[in-house]
């Protein structure tokens, strides 16, 4: 499989190596103003680059039918218009606020929980998340994912960040020196809490899940999601 990279960070070089050690091709990576020429090469393209320019890095290779997964977060108030520009041009479209397999169980076991938990009265939700210091959106996309989860799930409305609300999901962001992703959902009452908790050790299940995410567009047409790719709908 010939991979095109939009961003050249260390999420980047990360899926580089392992897209390698699998035997796949790097025909682009770009940081910056690179030439875009060898994008016609690529059978598909993942972008983890920077919000400001993911939304057009992702309709450059949607008007090449260019397959492309896109990890970059804090540029959702264009989803709806990429959506639409995908279906317009008959593309292949991968978004996903965590590409991590582990992750993308936790978002299905917060669904889970927070439909569980509904029914009892007395317990408050509430987010916590910490990332490295480098990390530009707060809350994390994750942090979102996992906010939206619990609000299709339960009779909360929203999340704020803030100050606790009843009908609100308080998230809680912390930047670390070199920590890579751990969110937890609290279930907090009088009596007890339960909580439940995703710590990402390495990069490695982030360009794990890109990859493999990236395998499983080609050749497809239409918008997808990681539920998708593992089979995680029903």
């Amino acid at each position: 499989m010939k991979i095109a990279l939009f961003g050249y960070g260390k999420m980047g070089k990360t899926i580089e190596k392992l897209a390698l050690q699998k035997g796949h091709t790097i025909v682009l990576k770009t940081s910056g103003k690179s030439s875009l020429e060898k994008i016609i090469e690529a059978d598909v393209a993942i972008d983890f680059s920077k919000p400001k320019a993911a939304a057009s890095n992702i309709k450059f290779c949607l008007e090449r039918q260019i397959p492309i997964v896109c990890g970059t977060t804090g540029w959702l108030k264009n989803y709806n218009e990429i959506i639409n520009f995908c279906k317009n041009c008959n593309g292949a479209f991968i978004y996903a606020s965590n590409f991590s397999i582990g992750v993308n169980l936790f978002f299905k076991m917060n669904e889970y929980i927070a439909d569980l938990m509904k029914s009892w009265e007395g317990y408050q939700v509430s987010l916590e998340e910490i990332h490295h210091t480098k990390k530009i959106d707060t809350p994390s996309g994750t942090a979102i994912t996992l906010a939206e989860g619990i609000i299709k799930n339960s009779d909360k409305i929203s999340w704020n960040q803030k100050e606790l609300k009843e009908n609100n999901i308080n998230i809680t962001s912390k930047r670390l020196k070199d920590v890579k992703g751990t969110h937890t959902v609290n279930y907090h009452s009088e009596i007890d809490t339960i909580s439940i908790q995703h710590e990402a050790h390495s990069r490695k299940g982030f360009a794990l899940g890109a990859l493999l995410a990236a395998e499983w567009l080609v050749g497809k047409k239409g918008v997808f999601t990681m539920k998708d790719v593992l089979q995680l709908k029903s």
